[in-house]
């Protein structure tokens, strides 16, 4: 019998879901969370071998639960079943730990199929999931067409240093700074701040010396 959780913070979901799983002699529901702090304790108190994670909940999103049960009950295999099938989502839930991807869309024979394969040590991927997951492997690093300075300014810009900051600890100019910065945006697709140093944490971008230049 396989266990399954259920994290949604839709009820009408949660339930639909619950009723599916139940239908199948193979597998039972122990437990159903509305957000992704409750999800990462249930998985603790229960142990399930597959929990269905949605991505866009209050609290704590999908992703960021995702890392923590993969943290603190790794046996338990992640399946993300959602709606949003954006490449940054694709990436940044498989990046955090889940084991495959589902889009709400399915069928009620594939979700049940998928937790089977989940529960086996498989990755069950959407086809628009694992289209995703194999453009990004085919692409160039961005990282590696960023200059010595631009990856210090990125590391730092990643610590939360503000550009003030930044110049300072650099011994450059405020002005260089938002120069690197508007490199750095163009380089990995990202329009501020919080968005670049999203994707340096989806992409574990650690700092590291990068030369000595003062430009």
């Amino acid at each position: 019998m396989i266990r399954v959780a259920i994290a949604d913070d839709h009820g009408i979901v949660r339930e639909g879901l619950s009723r599916l799983i139940d239908a199948h002699d193979d597998m039972e529901v122990v437990g159903i969370a509305a957000n992704g702090k409750q999800a990462a304790e249930l998985c603790r108190d229960q142990l399930p071998e597959v929990i269905l994670m949605d991505l866009e909940m209050p609290e704590v999103d999908g992703i960021q639960a995702t890392r923590t049960i993969r943290v603190d009950t790794p046996s338990v295999a992640v399946l993300v079943l959602t709606s949003f099938s954006d490449r940054a989502r694709i990436l940044g839930a498989l990046e955090a730990g889940a084991c495959g991807y589902l889009l709400k869309d399915v069928d009620a024979e594939q979700i049940a199929d998928a937790v089977r394969a989940a529960a086996r040590g498989e990755s069950p991927l959407d086809p628009r999931a694992a289209s995703t997951v194999l453009s990004a492997r085919l692409e160039p690093n961005p990282v590696s067409g960023l200059s010595a300075r631009e990856r210090e300014v990125l590391g730092l810009l990643v610590e939360g240093l503000p550009n003030k900051l930044i110049a300072r600890r650099l011994a450059i100019s405020e002005k260089t700074v938002k120069s690197h910065l508007t490199s750095v945006f163009r380089a990995i697709g990202a329009t501020d701040r919080t968005q670049a140093a999203l994707w340096a944490e989806r992409n574990r971008y650690h700092l590291e010396g990068h030369g000595d230049d003062r430009t």
